[in-house]
């Protein structure tokens, strides 16, 4: 996210948030702050493979508002979680209980939340009968539902290994407009060859804020803002992918359905920062491009930005990570962009004292790439705009995020800058994410503090100043040509 060391976006949630479990093993918890619940529904829904399966568990309180939440349930059939996410939890024989995060315990009434977990079973997959919230059976109309088990050979494989194609896009969707992108010269050309700009914006780190982006905040985002990107940031590192690499993936995977089943473009974004060298992610990178490219490889909607902001290394080494994940990509998806993060924390090396000059010397030996730039704009202003006026010239550029405030992510709005910044990006058609669709309690954030706890969404009355700047430029007419 930043230009400059900084602190962690969001204080890290407490270690061993997320943990595997044992067989039999009771992890003591903390109390929380949790009041009866008074009415629930739970959706429980599985992806399953030889011996394994992921659980995703969507919570509604249908009751008063509560503050701190457990949900319990009882497996059938000898099922075992090994590792989850968005809750801690603990199982004791078939007895499992799950406990909120501090991110996500406070559900006001019809709000929901989104849990999940990957689990192994020994004789058959099954789906629980019962679900209580704070001690409340729910019993609200959301009902249970998983795909039938099966123990041969041919179950069904994980979902981040079997393609995926794009359903029908609705008409006059951006996808739809647009079809499959391609590396034009220094643009980003639809399949009509003509040069567009895509604006959007960012999610914030999935592991924190994955209650954000539901079904009312995504249609908001395609209908409301009327914005042709999604950008899904999945931290690598501070409680991301490195964690739980398949249950991150499949956080991913269901993102970029979301996107698709708006005709949005849905760009995964392997957000490394810290530490800085992508090369430290190497291989993690080369696991999760070669599941998700498989996953998506059909669609046409996709963009793979491969390494967030990387920084204390040259730009020969971003260049050689590059030319090693690539690669991996194009072994599946041979169209697809991608994006390649540039020296500085994405500041095409002006944060580090260098400029494009070195990129433009030693371009990464792919095609269809474009490099990377990040901006935030308080801080960075007249000499950054000028270096992306003149690498523009010679590279295609996207600013894959971005930001109205300070690059803490904090501040005032910088009105003024950041209108500069746009203004400049919608006349050179250099499409962007902005930093970010969630209500983080920072000045970058979209909504209001705690708005993804509701269902309110669209309009301006859930918005923050950035917000409000943000929806108000997204929604200009788009210019897409189509001759």
């Amino acid at each position: 996210m930043r230009l400059l060391p900084r602190a962690s976006r969001r204080a890290l949630i407490a270690a061993g948030a997320i943990g595997a479990l044992a067989m039999g093993v009771t992890i003591a918890l903390p109390a929380v702050n949790a009041m009866a619940a008074s009415g629930c529904a739970v959706t429980y829904t599985t992806n399953q493979w030889q011996g394994g399966f992921t659980a995703n568990i969507t919570i509604k309180n249908l009751g008063d508002p509560i503050n701190g939440w457990t949900l319990g349930f009882t497996f059938p059939n000898g099922q075992q979680v090994t590792q989850g996410w968005s809750a801690t939890y603990t199982q004791s024989g078939a007895a499992v209980i799950a406990r909120s995060m501090d991110y996500n315990g406070s559900l006001a009434t019809n709000a929901s939340t989104g849990i999940g977990f990957n689990g192994s079973w020994t004789t058959a997959n099954g789906t629980p009968t019962s679900f209580t919230l704070n001690g409340t059976v729910c019993t609200g109309s959301t009902t249970p539902s998983s795909p039938a088990p099966s123990n041969s050979p041919s179950a069904s494989p994980r979902p981040s290994a079997s393609p995926s194609p794009s359903p029908s896009q609705p008409a006059g969707t951006p996808v739809s407009i647009n079809g499959q992108l391609r590396v034009c010269g220094v643009n980003l050309c639809n399949r009509f060859n003509r040069p567009i700009q895509l604006r959007g914006m960012s999610t914030h780190g999935i592991q924190w804020f994955a209650n954000c982006y539901n079904d009312n905040s995504l249609n908001a985002l395609a209908s409301d803002w009327q914005a042709d990107l999604l950008r899904v940031s999945m931290y690598v590192q501070e409680q991301g992918y490195e964690t739980n690499p398949a249950g991150f993936t499949n956080q991913v995977n269901n993102l970029v359905e979301e996107a698709t089943e708006r005709g949005l473009y849905a760009m995964i974004d392997f957000h490394t920062l810290t530490p800085g060298d992508p090369m430290y992610n190497l291989e993690r990178a080369k696991t999760f491009f070669a599941a998700v490219s498989a996953r998506h490889a059909a669609k046409n909607n996709v963009i793979y930005e491969i390494t967030n902001e990387p920084n204390g290394v040259s730009w020969s080494t971003i260049k050689n990570y590059a030319e090693q994940v690539i690669p991996v990509i194009r072994a599946n998806d041979p169209d697809a962009v991608v994006i390649v993060g540039t020296r500085g924390w994405s500041s095409l090396g002006v944060s580090e004292g260098g400029n494009s000059t070195e990129i433009i010397n030693n371009k990464v030996n792919a095609t269809n790439i474009m490099y990377a730039f990040h901006f935030y704009a308080a801080s960075h202003k007249d000499n950054y705009r000028a270096e992306v006026e003149r690498a523009a010239a010679a590279l295609p550029i996207f600013v894959t995020e971005f930001g109205t405030v300070t690059y803490t992510g904090g501040g005032a709005v910088d009105a003024s800058s950041s209108t500069a910044w746009l203004d400049m990006l919608d006349r050179l058609k250099i499409g962007y994410a902005n930093w970010t669709y969630s209500d983080a309690n920072e000045g970058s954030a979209a909504f209001k503090p705690g708005t993804c706890n509701g269902s309110q969404y669209a309009g301006t009355s859930v918005l923050t100043e950035s917000g409000n700047f943000m929806r108000s430029r997204i929604r200009t007419p788009d210019n897409f040509p189509t001759t």
